[in-house]
């Protein structure tokens, strides 16, 4: 399990990303583009991921995974539940939702500096 606080750690690490306090929601954002939200209750955290893949993601691991509320369909978005993923998890749907929204030179500068880093 992993907390907003853990997210709030990984994400100020990454470039032109910003959090925000939106009807008492704590969103991640890139510029307007929200790639991570949680809900109220921090139980479910919203995060940026291809619309072609969530189906398939959803249905091979329900128990961490479900899809967004009908009106939110339109977005590349999935929520999953914190209870059911580790900090690992976490880090890696937020990396790839964040590389989702920066431009392609940033991700790839966020990526080599990534690459000359040694692994925590």
């Amino acid at each position: 399990m992993f907390t907003v606080e853990d997210v709030r750690r990984f994400a100020s690490t990454l470039p032109r990303s910003s959090e925000h306090l939106i009807r008492d929601r704590v969103k991640f954002r890139v510029g307007k583009i929200v790639y991570v939200a949680f809900s109220r209750d921090e139980t479910l955290m919203g995060f940026g991921f291809p619309k072609e893949e969530r189906e398939a993601l959803v249905a091979a691991e329900p128990a961490k995974f479900l899809l967004p509320r009908e009106s939110d369909l339109r977005f590349h978005w999935v929520v999953a539940r914190t209870a059911a993923l580790d900090v690992a998890e976490m880090r890696e749907l937020v990396l790839d939702a964040w590389r989702m929204c920066v431009p392609k030179k940033v991700r790839a500068e966020q990526e080599l500096l990534a690459a000359t880093r040694p692994a925590p």
